[in-house]
């Protein structure tokens, strides 16, 4: 699966907010996408641990970029930089903490960096909750893209497995 086109902007962005630990994950349908799922989006859903880490601000800086605050209705964003790709998830409908999915999460090479990726099952449990026309509209892609995922991976391991992972008999 070829991952989406980042700009070398964006690149830049998530090596800074790496390199200053900062904690997130991309959630939503560019996830689904950079795990293979047939999907398009326009946007990439980054969600942040803690938007008050010190290393986001310090990362916006390096790049020459900006974080312009919610105001009324519009959520925070990120402006400048060649950012305008990101977009900032302040919640996941139907989903636990940010710490409490961090587990459900899968690493994923995008260029010669790794990214935390929330994973299929999780976005298609996001999306079920949600409820939106345009999420019920994803939900048999992702439904499809997490058989085809399990189906391989069932592969890849061959044979069976007792609950411990220990080879069945």
């Amino acid at each position: 699966m070829a991952a989406p086109p980042f700009s070398e902007s964006e690149l830049r962005f998530l090596r800074a907010l790496r390199r200053r630990k900062v904690r997130f994950m991309v959630v939503g349908l560019s996830a689904a996408a950079l795990q293979g799922a047939p999907v398009v989006t326009q946007d990439v859903d980054l969600w942040f641990e803690d938007l008050t880490d010190p290393g986001i601000l310090d990362a916006l800086r390096e790049v020459r970029g900006a974080y312009i605050p919610p105001l009324h209705l519009n959520p925070p964003m990120f402006a400048g930089g060649g950012l305008e790709l990101f977009d900032i998830v302040l919640t996941m409908h139907g989903l636990g903490t940010f710490a409490e999915e961090v587990p459900n999460c899968v690493e994923v090479f995008v260029g010669r960096q790794k990214l935390r990726i929330l994973g299929i099952d999780r976005i298609l449990a996001s999306k079920r909750a949600a409820n939106r026309p345009k999420d019920r509209l994803v939900i048999p892609v992702l439904e499809d893209a997490l058989a085809v995922r399990e189906a391989a991976i069932k592969r890849r391991h061959g044979r069976r497995t007792t609950r411990g992972g220990r080879p069945g008999v």
